[in-house]
């Protein structure tokens, strides 16, 4: 969906007084520009208000930013006004498509979780929720994928709504025939009410928002991200290991094409003291964007060739598959890298009790299968999560807060 913007004017009269100062609000013009970014998902809005008529907004404190008049006798003081996100009942959800983890701040993290645990009592608990009835999801994937298509389409059938679904949209849509990427999404949009696409390239989703009039959601843009997986991803860390600030993280595997890993760095930066060790084969290193990134963001990261020791260490193993597909002709490097750090119960033996090992699936042999049956083999919980965290996306995009 399109970045939007709307501007206008609102006036109102009132009188309140601040110790011996008299702050006249009197029949003056207040304009409110509200620009939507939707890629940050963050609104600027700065306008003068009175707080008790916006009682989901906050002013500023008094400070050197004030403007003092002199009118009629009395000190009159403009007040600079934030707004606050809202994540009450009923308001609408800060963001129109989910694109990137970057749009997430922790707030609005905190917050989806929450929802997510809601969502989880429903399925449980509530089976036939008609919170969705009557709205229809549309799922275009141009890759492969198991658990997000089908989790997607069981979130939405879950909460009473329909599926439209094209499992394989490379090669039996219509893009088989040349068709571009926005004109499918034109006329997708026509018989749905939500887009969810899986692409092969990097920054199809975005193209694809700009082009829609109705939420899209990243299921997955080649190497580029993957928002929704690292969503349940935190989600499942907290949930499994009681914090987020002050953990320290493993992500192992191909961190170059790796488009989990990518999204999750962005949100482990969000919180506090956290510590993200890359260990992976030299020829599939994490990028400097995602380093540089966290560098900015103070978030400490460290390179080691060491699994053994670093597993030591962390409170989360997060390991990754070798992407065979993202080598090309290049098979030589792919038979290089794969097969290098396997987790296995040696590494269990040195894990600290009460860490766990993750991994977005599917695996192939990076995670032996005698790993199973430890406590602390994470991956499936993973996996069910990721159903709870779509459903709230979908209700919130939807239908709100």
């Amino acid at each position: 969906m399109a970045a939007s913007s709307s501007l206008f004017s609102t006036s109102f009269q009132g009188v309140m007084s601040f110790q011996n100062t008299n702050l006249c609000y009197k029949e003056f013009n207040c304009k409110y520009s509200n620009f939507i970014h939707k890629q940050s998902g963050h609104s600027n809005s700065k306008y003068l208000t009175h707080s008790r008529l916006f009682p989901n907004e906050r002013s500023s404190e008094f400070g050197q930013n004030d403007k003092f008049s002199q009118k009629n006798g009395f000190l009159c003081r403009s007040l600079k006004i934030e707004n606050l996100p809202s994540f009450s009942v009923g308001n609408k959800f800060q963001l129109t498509d989910v694109i990137e983890a970057q749009q997430f701040d922790r707030d609005l993290l905190s917050a989806i979780f929450e929802v997510a645990r809601d969502m989880e009592k429903i399925e449980k608990n509530s089976p036939g929720s008609q919170i969705l009835k009557g709205y229809l999801m549309a799922t275009l994937f141009y890759e492969p994928s198991t658990r997000t298509r089908l989790s997607f389409e069981s979130a939405m059938r879950r909460l009473g709504g329909e599926v439209l679904t094209t499992e394989n949209a490379r090669e039996f849509s219509s893009a088989a025939k040349g068709e571009t990427l926005e004109d499918t999404i034109r006329t997708v949009e026509g018989y749905s009410d939500i887009i969810v696409m899986r692409h092969f390239e990097s920054g199809a989703a975005k193209r694809a928002a700009a082009t829609a009039g109705i939420p899209v959601i990243n299921a997955g843009d080649g190497p580029g991200q993957h928002p929704t997986q690292a969503l349940l991803d935190v989600y499942t860390i907290e949930r499994e290991i009681g914090k987020l600030d002050g953990i320290r993280v493993a992500l192992v595997g191909d961190l170059a094409n790796g488009r989990t890993v990518r999204s999750l760095a962005y949100l482990l930066a969000r919180y506090k003291d956290v510590k993200i060790y890359f260990v992976s084969p030299d020829v599939v290193k994490m990028k400097d964007d995602i380093k540089d990134y966290l560098t900015s963001r103070k978030i400490e990261w460290e390179e080691s060739a060491d699994l053994m020791e670093v597993a030591s260490k962390c409170d989360v193993v997060y390991q990754t598959r070798i992407q065979r597909e993202r080598f090309g002709e290049r098979i030589d490097l792919y038979e290089e890298a794969r097969g290098k750090y396997i987790v296995d119960s040696h590494v269990l033996e040195v894990m600290q009790k009460h860490a766990v090992v993750m991994h977005p699936l599917p695996r192939l042999d990076e995670i032996t299968v005698e790993v199973d049956g430890d406590p602390r083999a994470a991956y499936f919980r993973q996996a069910k999560n990721g159903l709870y965290i779509r459903m709230a996306l979908l209700k919130l995009l939807l239908v709100g807060w």
